[in-house]
């Protein structure tokens, strides 16, 4: 069989790379023709109430634990009552022959609350509370961050059942640990070398030939900029990534806080349009070490990796060749990125 005469990325099989994590996805668009096949089914509303008696995260409901929180009117953070990091884990090394190798761990786990409203999402909050949640994030960063004992801040959202959030309350954590785990210390590694090489910010350059080519960006200001990466692996997956190469984000200015709290609302917002429900993901800023270092080849942003493919009750699966191999995906980021694009930023139960 002859080779096709011209390669074309909407029709071909081929291999994405990502330079951000040094890894490749096959993309497979030959295999869905259209973004999906079948129909869209729209999932009914869920009904929630504002105040729940029985959820541990409500103003002044007991937690598991077996304290009690405040009547609070905004944001709320405490120490997670069921941490999986602990401050004070003892020093510690197994090391059998460099096979079975292991080593203690500290740091502090938390629970960041959105809002006292349990109904709510970050998509349906009012802008200006999506900005206290920002804020919020930069007052834990610089907290646990300024900590001699931690050296990176993880701060990440799981929403929805199928990504695993025990309680529907809006709320994100934090999970900040003394050493720099693996995703942030990849892409470190890989900012570090791109901007050693060009003197240059990896993220700024492939920012602006995004904002060149314009196929992948969702939505954006003056601040940020939304866009499905060229490399996604997940279905509609997402960058939001600031357009000034700050390493972190106590050096957002006011107006580059309005800015994230602006596109985040209305980037989650045309998730949840997408199907028409309450659209899960993990999601989560990635950021600069707090070691001490100076890190000029951070630029901060968020990921998020939504799990839906075809519709509110089908996802992705990562199984067979993308746990034995490499990661592969049917729809073009592209195809992703025009179905987001397209969508209304009024909220569908509004």
């Amino acid at each position: 069989m002859s080779p096709p005469s011209e390669f074309l990325l909407g029709e071909h099989v081929h291999r994405r790379f990502n330079p951000l994590s040094g890894e490749w996805v096959l993309v497979s668009p030959q295999r869905a023709g259209r973004p999906w096949q079948g129909q869209v089914e729209e999932q009914e509303p869920e009904q929630r109430p504002a105040y729940d008696p029985v959820c541990y995260l409500c103003p002044g409901n007991a937690r598991a634990g077996g304290a009690k929180n405040p009547q609070y009117e905004d944001v709320f953070a405490f120490d997670n009552d069921f941490a999986a990091l602990h401050p004070d884990t003892p020093d510690g090394r197994v090391d059998d022959a460099g096979l079975l190798v292991a080593e203690a761990e500290r740091g502090v786990s938390r629970v960041l609350c959105f809002s006292p409203r349990h109904d709510l999402t970050l998509a349906e909050m009012e802008l200006h509370a999506v900005r206290r949640v920002v804020d919020l994030w930069a007052d834990q960063f610089a907290e646990l961050g300024a900590s001699p004992d931690i050296n990176y801040v993880q701060i990440f959202e799981n929403r929805g059942v199928i990504m695993g959030c025990s309680n529907p309350h809006p709320h994100g954590q934090i999970w900040a640990q003394r050493r720099v785990p693996g995703a942030a210390a990849q892409e470190t590694d890989r900012m570090r070398a791109y901007r050693t090489r060009t003197g240059r910010s990896l993220l700024g350059d492939y920012l602006a030939r995004e904002l060149d080519l314009g196929t992948r960006v969702i939505c954006g200001n003056d601040a940020f900029v939304a866009l499905v990466p060229f490399w996604a692996v997940w279905p509609f997956e997402t960058l939001v990534i600031a357009r000034r190469p700050v390493p972190g984000i106590l050096d957002l200015t006011g107006a580059e806080r309005d800015g994230l709290a602006d596109v985040l609302k209305r980037l989650t917002t045309r998730y949840d349009n997408l199907f028409r429900s309450s659209f899960p993901y993990s999601a989560g800023i990635h950021q600069a070490p707090t070691d001490g270092s100076v890190h000029p080849e951070w630029h901060f942003h968020m990921h998020f990796y939504p799990p839906l493919l075809r519709s509110a009750t089908i996802r992705k699966f990562m199984v067979g060749y993308e746990m034995l191999a490499e990661p592969q995906r049917d729809v073009t980021p592209e195809s992703s990125a025009e179905l987001l694009r397209a969508l209304s930023e009024t909220h569908y139960r509004a």
